[in-house]
């Protein structure tokens, strides 16, 4: 059985507070993330020839048709990887503008991956200089998110606004 909502038809709109600054910037700083990552792809396409002399002195045996084979897997990887790092920063810019509470978390644990990854991987790179130093800039990137994320305002606003 249906009962209206009383004193009206319609139940009420909940109210939203308004996006503090720091969220703001926070989504700014995701969308250049966004940016950065697709830039990210074309960095790791600069790297093919390193990429293929690392293959082929790994694998000694391999003939030049396996050699090819592995560099264009490369490829698909460096677009693929570019592609979905920068679908997750528009992801989290969009569902931390909403102010879902578990958005900035999920933006903390990507960041805390990426460190981890860039603390790892730094010494394993072997693109040579632009690799390592876009690596760098997408960690920075994450770091000013996550910052402006965890501020005081930004903060109230998550605690302001429904969990779902």
């Amino acid at each position: 059985m249906y009962q209206p909502y009383p004193g009206g038809t319609q139940l009420p709109e909940p109210s939203r507070p308004p996006i503090p600054q720091s969220v703001a910037r926070a989504v700014q700083v995701m969308y250049a993330g966004a940016v950065v990552s697709l830039i990210g792809i074309v960095v790791d396409l600069t790297t093919l020839s390193s990429t293929k002399s690392r293959i082929e002195s790994q694998h000694h045996d391999w003939t030049v048709t396996q050699v090819n084979n592995a560099e264009h897997v490369a490829i698909g990887i460096f677009i693929v990887s570019g592609l979905l790092g920068a679908a997750l920063w528009v992801w989290m810019a969009q569902s931390n503008k909403a102010g879902k509470s578990w958005a900035r978390i999920v933006a903390t644990v990507l960041f805390a991956i990426d460190t981890l990854n860039v603390a790892v991987g730094a010494s394993a790179v072997s693109g040579g200089g632009a690799t390592r130093i876009y690596g760098l800039v997408i960690w920075l990137i994450g770091l000013a998110a996550v910052i402006l994320l965890w501020q005081r305002p930004s903060s109230e606003y998550f605690k302001g606004t429904p969990r779902y």
